[in-house]
């Protein structure tokens, strides 16, 4: 780090400072005077410089870049960022889900990856993780899973065994739960690390021609399993808790940087309406032999932040921005998000929260109506109101291609219509048989054991071992052997029941089951 010794303090109005060590008092040993209005000013901002930190994804890092399109996608879609030869600027945020803002970078969670495109429309946010799916797929449930990953109410503590009881009644969450206890649970660093898109988004061509998209950013560092053993990961979280936050500025700052090769999964319009599983599930996977990827272009981190607090913590991606020839899709999961992010973000830094530099667009000019309110830097113009007969900006229907979709129906409370091979099951059965080998197998019969031996109750440990065998028999008839023989034949876990002084009640597997 430079030290430039010309630049003088100054106080937050650009007014020179007499001292940086010694506050105004009355004589050398007298009291500190209340016209001392730079230390009121260190002080009452040192109260006030922390905002709060995100719900989920509350500890992470990043960097910016840029990506290029290096492919001819345009007969799937007009959007200027994804046509071949285009160059823009990107903003990068990797997190964990369930961790605090002071978490340990190495504990088991699923990794956020998202990436802002700043686009000449306007900012194109991809908000996803290192895996291609996700736990649930109805957003009522979104809160209740964040909460069952955060801390118990009555000591303030993280809890396997309500994790465990929400992932068991929740069998909809086999698929992600099966990434989580692998390799990719806990990965080695960023760099190595696979993003998805996870959602399926919608891209609209120059004729308005419409198709169904899986984002999936492969790193050019290895195959995207590059892990840490669970011994290793808690070995690191007590040596170097901010180990991968770390590991990515030093990489950047050395000049190694990191990169991703975009590809892409089409599936046509009209394949969505019979296709036999639920192209809009989040807890799902189009198979590659169905819909092959594709590339399109690749992405480099090649600059670190300058000031982490502005331009990382501060950084905001939302679902909702989606720029011409781009779109949402009947994913209800994205859907939601496409709300939910940008309130977050109101809150946590204010409702004026894209006049910050880092979320600012860049190659667009901004001509919205909105107006007013706090931390506001842009001038609102007369005339303030639409429609008007004064000159103000007007809408552009020529734009045209809007992602829209055909949906018709009474207002019901229910699932996803259940398609050919819609289950639970059998995405997270073929993970553990025909993607891992014998030792990844180990590995996570390993991990999921661990982590059910750690204060899981009986009656969620038998949920537990149905759910694992709902996957895949012997899977789950290792793990239960691998329990009971940790546990040395105890009838039940310490638990969250157990903790409230209640009893816990034996349940049959069949019980457990229903």
């Amino acid at each position: 780090m430079s030290k430039n010794t010309n630049r003088p303090t100054t106080t937050d109005a650009g007014i020179p400072v007499q001292s940086d060590e010694h506050s105004l008092t009355l004589g050398r040993d007298g009291p500190i005077v209340l016209n001392d209005h730079y230390l009121i000013e260190q002080m009452a901002n040192f109260n006030r410089e922390r905002i709060p930190e995100r719900q989920p994804h509350a500890k992470g890092s990043g960097a910016f870049g840029h990506f290029e399109t290096t492919a001819d996608v345009s007969k799937y879609t007009k959007a200027k960022v994804f046509q071949q030869g285009a160059k823009t600027d990107v903003a990068m945020r990797f997190s964990t889900v369930a961790g605090e803002r002071g978490s340990p970078d190495t504990w088991r969670d699923p990794r956020g990856f998202s990436v802002k495109f700043y686009t000449e429309d306007g900012n194109f946010d991809m908000v996803g993780n290192n895996t291609p799916i996700f736990f649930i797929r109805d957003p009522l449930k979104f809160q209740h899973f964040i909460r069952s990953q955060k801390r118990r109410a009555d000591n303030g503590l993280r809890d396997h065994d309500m994790q465990w009881d929400f992932w068991t009644l929740s069998p909809e969450s086999a698929h992600q739960v099966t990434y989580l206890m692998g390799d990719r649970g806990v990965p080695k660093n960023w760099r190595e690390m696979n993003g998805y898109g996870s959602h399926t988004y919608m891209l609209i061509n120059e004729a308005g021609e419409k198709f169904w998209v899986k984002f999936h950013f492969h790193t050019d560092l290895g195959d995207g399993n590059a892990h840490f053993t669970q011994d290793e990961a808690d070995t690191m979280a007590g040596q170097d808790g901010d180990y991968h936050r770390r590991d990515l500025f030093d990489a950047i700052d050395q000049g190694n940087f990191p990169s991703w090769t975009l590809k892409w999964q089409i599936m046509p319009y009209e394949d969505a309406r019979t296709y036999r599983i639920n192209p809009f599930d989040l807890t799902k996977t189009w198979p590659h032999a169905d819909y092959p990827l594709i590339e399109v272009g690749k992405l480099v981190l090649n600059e670190n932040p300058v000031d982490w607090d502005t331009q990382i913590e501060q950084l905001a991606f939302e679902p909702n921005n989606m720029v011409p020839g781009i779109g949402l899709s009947p994913d209800k999961m994205l859907l939601a998000r496409g709300f939910s992010y940008a309130d977050a973000h109101r809150h946590r830094l204010g409702v004026n929260y894209k006049q910050i530099p880092v979320n600012s667009a860049r190659n667009a000019e901004v001509h919205s109506y909105s107006r007013a309110g706090a931390m506001r830097t842009v001038n609102a113009v007369d005339p303030v109101y639409a429609p008007n007969s004064y000159g103000g900006p007007s809408a552009q229907p020529q734009v045209g291609g809007e992602a829209t979709w055909y949906a018709d129906g009474d207002m019901v409370r229910e699932a996803y219509t259940l398609r050919e091979d819609d289950n639970d099951w059998s995405q997270a059965r073929a993970l553990v048989t025909e993607v891992m080998d014998d030792a990844a197998r180990d590995r996570f019969v390993s991990n999921v054991a661990g982590h059910l031996c750690d204060g899981v109750s009986e009656k969620v440990l038998l949920r537990a071992f149905v759910y694992w065998k709902n996957v895949d028999t012997e899977i789950g008839e290792r793990i239960e052997k691998a329990v009971r023989d940790k546990l040395g034949g105890k009838s039940k876990a310490p638990g969250m029941a157990s903790a409230r002084s209640t009893t816990d009640e034996q349940i049959s597997l069949s019980e457990a089951a229903e």
